[in-house]
């Protein structure tokens, strides 16, 4: 059974640090690209950052510079580094787990990240 599970969410103030963990297990965790997204409250889920397998990093605009994803197989860990938060970043925030050989992609349950003013 595979499942990803999101940690370190919470309330913190503008211009503050919070970082994200996701555990995985039931995959084959160095072998998938892993993914954040964020979904914000009456808006679309949006992809945040990826790391693959072979470390290669691609963000979305609005986190580069400010947001950093890393990944530690021997910990089946994927973690996202958020700086310089603003309020507009206030989301749920989900890992996800891709195969692209597969093509199957796993989500965890989210988040919640939430940036005063």
């Amino acid at each position: 059974q595979v499942q990803l599970v999101e940690s370190g969410g919470g309330l913190v103030q503008s211009g503050g640090s919070l970082r994200l963990s996701c555990e995985a297990s039931g995959i084959i965790f160095s072998s998938y690209t892993m993914r954040w997204y964020r979904q914000a409250p009456e808006k679309q889920r949006e992809w945040v950052a990826t790391i693959s397998s072979r470390t290669m990093t691609y963000y979305a605009d609005s986190v580069k510079g400010r947001f950093t994803i890393s990944r530690d197989n021997a910990k089946n860990t994927v973690y996202l580094q958020m700086n310089s938060l603003k309020p507009e970043n206030t989301a749920v925030y989900y890992c996800s787990a891709v195969n692209y050989g597969s093509g199957v992609q796993y989500w965890g349950q989210g988040t919640q990240v939430t940036v005063s003013s």
